[in-house]
């Protein structure tokens, strides 16, 4: 098969021939059809990120996908050949312990036993072919007419709806998101929405983009540009909305200052719930007496449950949340350098997807 290997972080990253992984107990192997690129995937194979814990051997990088399942192993019980699946990259060891390990499959990991973890699954998605474990693929059904291309981008929506299950949205609550108007903050909009939200403000500093996000969203959905004042930002929020927020979702990418999450939690109301999903380059200063007053909740959040894809699709299958909201732009496996270079400027409600069926040479 054709496959893309990556020598550790910073090293040789080659477009190459490889055997078609065989199946192991536990696992499957999917012929993987398309997948989607993180917009960072550049200054990841480059070795820029510093925190990233890689594989410690050569190792085929990327993970998620759409695919169709070539082989299973043993002890795989409901998945067959031919099965049209989602491929996840959130792993996390099975024993029943407290705070078992977990990585990202063909991306990184944290700690000693998730090297360990590494070393037996090292592999991700960015070849013709890929073994995983069974756990991280999700059966697509009832959506034969959804291309691959197109199913590759739920992993956008992915990331968010586990904060939302985390924060525990609830049909007819209403929502701020913060960092709204990136890649992962524009989709948590849609999740938002599909869940049932009844009102979403969307906090950003982009007008222009805010508005497209409201444009989409429609009536449900209130740009709200932050003036770099949370108290300020707040109260707007609150009189967009005719009152605080039930809960703040933020998706801040390396942000440099804490005003626009500050403004997210200064907009909820008594009792309301902060969920962190993004990053920040400095500390957050949480309003002691405030929170305590207001018996606000934060939350952090990493990833997903292990159930999220299954009901994700569920929520595309009802109709309530349209996968081709945010537009693939498509390159083949053979162009992947291309296609991360695109990813580092693709706009928030489009994102760069390889399509595993054109290899090239």
């Amino acid at each position: 098969m054709k496959a893309w290997q990556l020598d550790g972080l910073g090293g040789p990253f080659r477009y190459t021939d490889l055997p078609i992984p065989e199946a192991r107990p536990g696992s499957v192997v999917v012929r993987v059809e398309a997948s989607s690129l993180m917009s960072y995937m550049q200054d990841y194979v480059d070795g820029k990120l510093s925190i990233y814990q890689a594989p410690r051997r050569p190792f085929v990088p990327g993970g998620n996908g759409v695919g169709t399942i070539h082989a299973v192993g043993e002890g795989v019980w409901h998945l067959q050949p031919d099965q049209r699946v989602a491929i996840s990259s959130h792993l996390v060891a099975q024993e029943n312990v407290r705070g078992p390990a977990q990585i990202l499959l063909g991306v990184t990991g944290q700690g000693p036993i998730a090297a360990q973890m590494q070393d037996v699954w090292a592999d991700g998605t960015l070849a013709e072919y890929a073994v995983l474990p069974a756990s991280l693929v999700t059966p697509i059904d009832g959506l034969d007419e959804v291309g691959a291309t197109v199913l590759a981008v739920s992993m956008r929506y992915l990331v968010p709806y586990g904060g939302l299950l985390r924060g525990r949205l609830a049909a007819g609550e209403n929502v701020v998101i913060s960092g709204a108007t990136g890649a992962y903050g524009s989709a948590a909009v849609f999740v938002a929405l599909a869940m049932g939200a009844a009102q979403v403000a969307v906090l950003g500093r982009d007008p222009d983009k805010l508005a497209a996000l409201s444009s989409l969203g429609g009536d449900r959905v209130t740009p709200v540009a932050v003036t770099g004042d949370p108290a300020k930002d707040a109260a707007r929020v609150r009189a967009t909305l005719g009152g605080g927020v039930d809960l703040a979702f933020d998706m801040v990418g390396g942000a440099s200052d804490p005003n626009m999450t500050l403004a997210a939690l200064r907009s909820l109301v008594d009792g309301g719930r902060l969920v962190l999903m993004g990053s920040m380059t400095v500390p957050l200063p949480i309003p002691y007496t405030e929170t305590m007053l207001h018996s606000w909740e934060i939350i952090g959040n990493f990833m997903y449950p292990r159930d999220a894809y299954r009901r994700l699709l569920d929520l595309f299958r009802a109709g309530l949340l349209d996968p081709s909201v945010i537009e693939p732009r498509v390159y083949p496996l053979s162009e992947l350098r291309d296609a991360m270079r695109a990813a580092r400027t693709a706009g928030s409600l489009e994102c760069i997807v390889v399509d595993h069926t054109e290899i090239g040479p």
